[in-house]
């Protein structure tokens, strides 16, 4: 079996993440970016995804019943026959902003050439709910596909996350955390169908929330600020951050790893001015720990920051399907 921790470095960059608009506003109507994200162009976001070139989708589904929110979209491969190995994107935006057909989808549809469903997800945003709202919704999705699994043409054993910034750290602690109570919500239905899943995609998710500041200082950049009270993550959990340590204990995907953990597949920028290098370095290094070296890829990507094209190149795309290839296939 390869092995897959290494330390490579290499030209590449991230995905740009980009502010959701307020319903009904024209795409020219930015709500404004989080700190520490690429600026928007002059045109704001981008429009949704183009997916007119998909003959079979299913839109708009409801995976659980206690928020509008909680919807996702269903895409399959226009050739081939299921049932088909399944990738759930999960977006960023700061745990505040974004939906499921933004940049995330387009990376996540070239999957569709390999023969892969593709699924967008929408989570209970930090405005609507704290947290653990949206773990507990993507893992209200992932229960719902195995549970309709048959119904969309989808293999129920070969599910993959893959999630970039806040959505890395959500498709992280899902792949880590998997059947976990805690975060199994009844209230959100097949409370007894699995929710593990069989790989992982975590593009520079942030882990240890409480660490980040003091990581930006150790590497000379100067970063986001993550510990204030009205930071991103301190509006997710509802508390300043420095205030509730067992709270973003929770938060955090190492604090659950084990042996039954699936392979992961992590890439970083070592510019990311957003989100700590080391964040995705350590959180690679105690998988390969527990979970086996072979298990577990890193990789950081030399003047990378957090958004960009760099992480979207062929090359680039093509590692990440044989990642999930070898796993899935």
């Amino acid at each position: 079996m390869k092995r897959f921790l290494a330390l490579i470095l290499a030209a590449g960059g991230t995905l740009a993440l980009y502010a959701q608009l307020p319903a009904g506003a024209p795409v020219g109507a930015p709500a404004g970016a989080p700190a520490g994200m690429p600026p928007m162009g002059a045109g704001g976001p981008p429009a949704p995804v183009d997916t007119s070139f998909v003959k079979t989708k299913f839109l708009d589904l409801a995976y659980a019943p206690v928020s509008k929110t909680q919807t996702l979209d269903i895409y399959l491969p226009n050739s081939g026959k299921g049932p088909y190995p399944v990738i759930i994107t999960v977006h960023g935006g700061a745990f505040a902003f974004g939906d499921n057909r933004g940049p995330e989808l387009a990376v996540g549809l070239k999957g569709l050439e390999r023969g892969y469903a593709v699924v967008g997800v929408n989570y209970r945003l930090s405005g609507e709910a704290i947290f653990p709202a949206a773990i507990e919704d993507v893992k209200a999705a992932i229960r719902f596909l195995r549970a309709n699994a048959a119904k969309y043409g989808l293999d129920p054993g070969r599910f993959a996350l893959w999630g970039s910034s806040a959505g890395g750290n959500l498709v992280s602690l899902a792949g880590t955390s998997g059947d976990v109570a805690d975060f199994k919500n009844p209230k959100l239905g097949n409370e007894m169908v699995s929710d593990r899943v069989q790989a992982v995609v975590d593009w520079y998710g942030p882990i240890d929330f409480t660490a980040m500041d003091g990581q930006f200082k150790a590497s000379g950049i100067a970063g986001q600020v993550h510990d204030s009270a009205d930071s991103f993550e301190s509006k997710y959990l509802g508390a300043q951050i420095t205030t509730v340590p067992a709270l973003v204990a929770k938060t955090n995907p190492a604090t659950y790893i084990d042996a039954k953990d699936p392979p992961f597949f992590i890439q970083h920028g070592t510019a990311d001015a957003t989100i700590p290098t080391r964040q995705s370095r350590d959180f690679a290094a105690r998988l390969a720990k527990i979970i086996g070296i072979d298990k577990v890829f890193f990789e950081a990507i030399e003047g990378a920051g957090h958004g960009g094209a760099r992480f979207e190149t062929p090359e680039n795309l093509s590692k990440v399907l044989d990642f999930l290839d070898g796993r899935l296939k």
